[in-house]
């Protein structure tokens, strides 16, 4: 299984990644093709679907980046993590988004399930 701390880092460099052609890299490189994506405001099917969300995501968030709230955990091929959301060097209990997100690895080490939750949003 790949190192639950790889998987979160990979993940944050994803949804920070705004260059759409080196985005589109690293959903091939760390995403399996039929990749499910689900958190309460949104959803997504496929390494395309995710694409647009995270895309959607920075076109709503400009400025905006998403660090890790601590360190990952996981168990076989799951693996958990929070995460934060906020303008640039804003992390923590100061970033007005948190989450935490729950995933899990196909055989190959890529996601290929995506569930998240929102632990924070401004009003």
């Amino acid at each position: 299984m790949t190192a639950p701390a790889t998987v979160a880092d990979r993940y944050i460099a994803l949804w920070n990644e705004t260059d759409a052609n080196r985005r589109r890299d690293l959903l091939a490189r760390d995403w399996s093709a039929d990749a499910t994506y689900v958190d309460p405001l949104m959803q997504a099917q496929g390494r395309d679907g995710v694409d647009g969300l995270v895309a959607g995501a920075q076109s709503r968030f400009p400025g905006f980046r998403f660090a890790l709230d601590g360190p990952a955990d996981g168990h076989g091929q799951h693996v958990r993590f929070s995460w934060t959301l906020g303008p640039a060097g804003v992390e923590g209990d100061a970033a007005p988004v948190r989450g935490t997100d729950f995933v899990e690895i196909d055989p190959d080490g890529r996601l290929n399930r995506v569930t998240g939750f929102l632990d924070r949003v401004p009003a």
